[in-house]
């Protein structure tokens, strides 16, 4: 016999119809990452940065930020301050489908 193919699904209610049950789906941890820019530099100029030192980023000041689910943009907005700490506020969600394109 093979096992593999008796072994207990340990929540039954946890797939319907081959897919995984939404309420799974909402536990799972991802990882939010704001993007203000990027830049390329060699590593001879990056062995020479120091404390104060200024990094061009390719992104001009005024655009928006990228948000980032598990490097994929899934939106894009601006910085705001909540409680003294950043917060980015949503001003473009990219829809499921243009989200799909990138995986």
């Amino acid at each position: 016999m093979n096992e593999a193919a008796e072994a207990p699904v340990a929540d039954p209610e946890a797939t319907v119809q081959g897919r995984i049950h939404q309420d799974v789906l909402q536990n799972v941890p991802v990882t939010l990452t704001v993007e203000v820019g990027k830049a390329t530099i060699k590593i001879r100029d990056l062995l020479r940065l120091t404390q104060g030192s200024v990094v061009e980023l390719d992104r001009m000041a005024g655009e928006p930020l990228d948000l980032l689910v598990n490097n994929t943009v899934v939106a894009q907005g601006e910085v705001v301050l909540v409680n003294e700490r950043y917060g980015i506020r949503l001003t473009r969600v990219v829809p499921p489908s243009e989200r799909m394109d990138t995986l």
